[in-house]
C-alpha cells in the first residue's frame, strides 16, 4: 500500500512537472512570437516610414548650368550645389577602386551594410559614451545623402541600414558607386568626383593621377578637416592612409604608391576667378530665373549657349579701364569715381558680342549700358538727319546757321535761345558739314522743319523704346536713352535699313539634350536702304575730318557719331563698320562734369578705338555696300552746288537717283574704287 501510494505522488509530481513544462515552454513561445510579432510590426512600421527609391533608377541630382561664349568656351556657372555629373563608363577604374578602400573596402561583397563594421562601430561608441563611429558603407551613405538626415542617432542608423539593404536589391554595384561618385560632398563647395576633381586640379575625373585620385577619396570622412588648401599636412597624410588601403586591398603596387606619396601635388586658386562678363552674365541669370524659375536655373543643368565673342569682350573691358584711367589722369580724378559702358552687336544679326555695363560688377550690379538712361547730346543728331533724308533733303541742302530764338516760359529771361557748341555761327551751311561738325542750329532747323512727332515716331522705328520729348530740345539729345537702344538704332544705318532685336541666347538646352530655347535673329527692314546709306556715308566723313577723326586711326571704313551733353556731363561715341556696331558712354552716376574740354571725341572716342582695334584685329577690312538707286556726283563742299572743272575741293556727294540738282553729272557707283570712299580721294577721278 505505502509503495502505491508513493508510486502515486511521484506520478503526480511528474505530472505537475510536465504541466510546468508545458506552460514554460507556451510562455516562451508566446514570448518568442510576441517578440518576433513586435519585431515584424516594428519592421513594418519602419519600411513604410522609408522612403520609396524607385527615383533612383532616374536620378535627377541638382546640378550646375554651365553659360558658354559664342565658340562654345565656358565663361560661367549658376549652381546652389556645384555638381557636374559623370557616367560610370567615364569613371576611370583607379577612382573606384580608391574610394572603394578608403570608405567601404567590403562594399562589392555585402548587401549593402556591413554587419562586421557595424558591430566594430557599435562596441567603439560604447566604449567612448557617445557616437564616434558610423560603420557606414558606401551603400548607407547613398541613403543618409539622399534620403535621411545627418543626425547621430541609433534609430536613423536602423534606418539607413534598412534602405541601404533596399537599394543594393533594387540597384546594381555599379549603379550605386555612380550615384555615390556624383553625390558624395568633397569640399570648398565642389559635390561629386567631376565638380572636385575640376575644382581642385582644374582637369576632368577622366585624367587624374592616383596621386590626385587618393587625395580626393580621402575628403568625404572630414572634407574641411582634410582640405589641402587650409591643412595641406592632414591632407598629405589622409592621403597616405588612403595609398595603404589600396595597396592593402591590391588595387596597386608598393612602387605606385610610394611614387604618388612622392608627387607633390599642383592646385587651383580657390580664389573666385574675376568674370570675363559679369553684367552680361547677370543679364543671362535674370533672364532664366525670370522665366524658368530657381529650381530650373540652379538645378537642372542647363546649357546656355550665348552670343559673347570673348575677344571682343576683353577689348571691350580692358578698353574701358584703359579710356577711364587716361581721363582719371587728365583730370585728376580719384581712380574709380568715373564710370564707363560699352555695348558691342552683330549689325546684321543682333547677337550681343560685348557688353561693359561699368567698372566694377563687384562694387556695383548696375548695368549702364542696359538700365541707365542718359542723354545722348549730339549722338541722336544721326536719326534727326536720317528722318530729314526721308523727307526729301539731301546732304547738299543748304541751311543757314544764324541765331534762333524761341518762346520758353521756363527760361528765367521766357525765351530759349539755342547755340552752337563753339558758340559761333557760320552762315549757309549744308547738311553734309552740319552733321560732321555736329552743328546745333542747324539740326533744331531740321527738327522744326520735319517736325517733332514725325522725328519722334522716326526714331522709335529705330527702336528706340524709352519715351522721347515732344519738344525741338530732341534735336540736341535732351531725351534719355539707353546705350543699347542708341547701338541699336545705328544698327539700322550699318546694315542698310534693317532693324534687329539685340539677344545674348542663341540656345539653352536641359540636361537631356532638350532644347528650352534657341533664338531666330528678328530682322526688320524699316527704312529705305538708300536713305540708311546715306546717312553713314556722312558719317565716315565724321570720322575722316569731323568730331570723330581720333577714330580714322583704325585703317579702315568707319561711320560714327560723338555726343556731348551740358556742362559735359555725358560724353558718347557711337561707330559701325558693315557688320559690327557699339557704343561707348562715360560720365558720373551722380550726374557731374567730366571736366572742361572731356567731349564725346576726347573722352569717349578713344575708349571705342581702343575696343575696335584688338576687337577687329585680323578680320577683314569691310567697305559699305552701295545700294541700288544712289548716284554720285561731284560738288562744292561748301554750297553743295554741283562743282566746276575748276573747283579743286570738291568732294563727291551721294543722291538719291532723281534728286540730284539740274544738270548735275552722276558718277556711276560700280566705276568707284572697291566702294571704297575717301573724302579726299582725286576729284578728277
Amino acid at each position: 500500500m505505502t509503495t502505491v501510494k508513493r508510486s502515486y505522488r511521484r506520478s503526480r509530481k511528474s505530472s505537475r512537472r510536465s504541466l510546468l513544462g508545458i506552460i514554460m515552454v507556451v510562455i516562451l513561445l508566446l514570448f518568442i512570437t510576441t517578440a518576433l510579432a513586435g519585431t515584424s510590426l516594428f519592421y513594418f512600421i519602419l519600411l513604410k516610414e522609408l522612403p520609396s527609391i524607385a527615383a533612383l533608377k532616374d536620378y535627377r541630382p541638382s546640378i550646375t548650368t554651365r553659360v558658354y561664349a559664342d565658340n562654345n568656351e565656358l565663361i560661367d556657372e549658376f549652381f546652389l550645389e556645384d555638381r557636374k555629373v559623370i557616367k560610370y563608363e567615364d569613371i576611370p577604374k583607379i577612382v573606384i577602386q580608391a574610394f572603394v578602400a578608403a570608405e567601404d573596402a567590403r562594399f562589392f561583397q555585402h548587401r549593402g551594410f556591413d554587419m562586421q563594421s557595424m558591430f566594430r562601430a557599435f562596441f567603439k561608441n560604447i566604449e567612448a559614451g557617445r557616437i564616434v563611429q558610423g560603420g557606414s558603407t558606401i551603400t548607407q551613405q547613398v541613403a543618409k545623402t539622399l534620403y535621411l538626415s545627418s543626425e547621430k542617432r541609433y534609430m536613423r542608423k536602423i534606418k539607413e541600414a534598412l534602405l541601404a539593404y533596399k537599394i543594393d536589391k533594387y540597384l546594381t554595384k555599379e549603379e550605386i558607386i555612380t550615384l555615390y561618385l556624383n553625390h558624395i560632398y568633397l569640399g570648398h563647395g565642389t559635390y561629386g568626383i567631376e565638380a572636385a576633381s575640376q575644382g581642385y586640379f582644374g582637369k576632368s575625373a577622366r585624367d587624374l593621377t592616383l596621386a590626385e585620385t587618393a587625395l580626393l577619396a580621402g575628403l568625404p570622412k572630414a572634407p574641411s578637416n582634410y582640405s589641402p588648401y587650409l591643412y595641406p599636412e592632414r591632407a598629405y597624410q589622409r592621403q597616405a592612409y588612403v595609398l595603404s588601403q589600396m595597396l592593402g586591398d591590391g588595387y596597386i603596387t608598393k612602387k605606385e604608391k610610394e611614387r604618388a606619396i612622392a608627387t607633390r601635388l599642383s592646385f587651383r586658386s580657390i580664389k573666385p576667378k574675376d568674370k570675363i562678363a559679369p553684367y552680361f552674365i547677370e543679364n543671362i541669370r535674370r533672364y532664366i530665373q525670370e522665366k524658368y524659375g530657381n529650381d530650373v536655373l540652379y538645378k537642372e543643368g542647363l546649357e546656355v549657349h550665348t552670343t559673347l565673342n570673348i575677344q571682343m569682350q576683353k577689348a571691350a573691358r580692358d578698353a574701358i579701364e584703359q579710356g577711364l584711367r587716361e581721363l582719371e589722369e587728365r583730370e585728376g580724378y580719384e581712380k574709380g569715381k568715373v564710370q564707363g559702358a560699352l555695348f558691342a552687336m552683330d549689325a546684321k544679326t543682333g547677337a550681343i558680342q560685348a557688353m561693359v555695363g561699368g567698372r566694377d560688377f563687384n562694387r556695383s550690379e548696375f548695368n549702364r549700358a542696359t538700365q541707365s538712361r542718359r542723354q545722348p547730346g549730339s549722338a541722336f543728331k544721326p536719326i534727326i538727319y536720317t528722318a530729314a533724308f526721308d523727307k526729301g533733303m539731301t546732304p547738299s541742302t543748304v541751311i543757314i546757321d544764324a541765331p534762333i530764338v524761341y518762346p520758353d516760359p521756363s527760361q528765367p529771361d521766357g525765351v530759349w535761345k539755342p547755340k552752337n557748341f563753339d558758340e559761333k555761327f557760320l552762315g549757309p551751311t549744308t547738311l553734309h558739314n552740319a552733321l560732321i561738325h555736329s552743328r546745333n542750329i542747324i539740326t533744331i532747323k531740321i527738327l522744326e522743319e520735319i517736325g517733332v512727332d514725325y522725328a519722334a515716331s522716326y526714331a522709335a522705328n529705330l527702336g528706340i523704346v524709352s519715351p522721347i520729348e515732344r519738344n525741338l530740345s530732341i534735336a540736341l539729345g535732351t531725351s534719355v536713352v539707353t546705350l543699347q537702344e542708341l547701338v541699336r538704332a545705328y544698327g539700322v544705318l550699318a546694315d542698310g535699313g534693317k532693324r534687329v532685336q539685340p539677344f545674348f541666347i542663341r540656345k539653352i538646352v536641359d540636361r537631356t539634350g532638350h532644347v528650352f530655347e534657341e533664338t531666330q535673329p528678328k530682322i526688320e527692314q524699316v527704312i529705305d536702304p538708300r536713305i540708311a546709306f546715306m546717312t553713314s556715308y556722312l558719317m565716315q566723313d565724321v570720322v575722316e575730318s569731323g568730331t570723330g577723326q581720333r577714330v580714322k586711326r583704325l585703317g579702315r571704313p568707319v561711320a560714327g557719331k560723338t555726343g556731348t551733353t551740358d556742362d559735359m556731363r555725358d560724353a558718347w561715341f557711337m561707330g559701325f563698320t558693315p557688320s559690327l556696331v557699339a557704343g561707348v558712354w562715360v560720365g558720373f552716376d551722380q550726374e557731374q562734369t567730366l571736366g572742361r574740354q572731356e567731349v564725346g571725341g576726347r573722352a569717349a572716342a578713344p575708349i571705342w578705338l581702343y575696343f575696335a582695334e584688338k576687337a577687329l584685329e585680323g578680320t577683314p577690312i569691310e567697305v559699305f555696300p552701295i545700294p541700288e538707286g544712289i548716284v554720285f556726283i561731284k560738288v562744292d563742299p561748301k554750297t553743295g552746288a554741283p562743282a566746276k572743272p575748276s573747283n579743286r575741293g570738291a568732294i563727291f556727294e551721294c543722291f538719291l537717283e532723281g534728286t540730284t540738282p539740274d544738270n548735275a553729272q552722276t558718277v556711276d557707283p560700280s566705276s568707284l574704287p572697291g566702294g571704297v570712299f575717301k573724302f579726299d580721294m582725286d576729284p578728277n577721278f
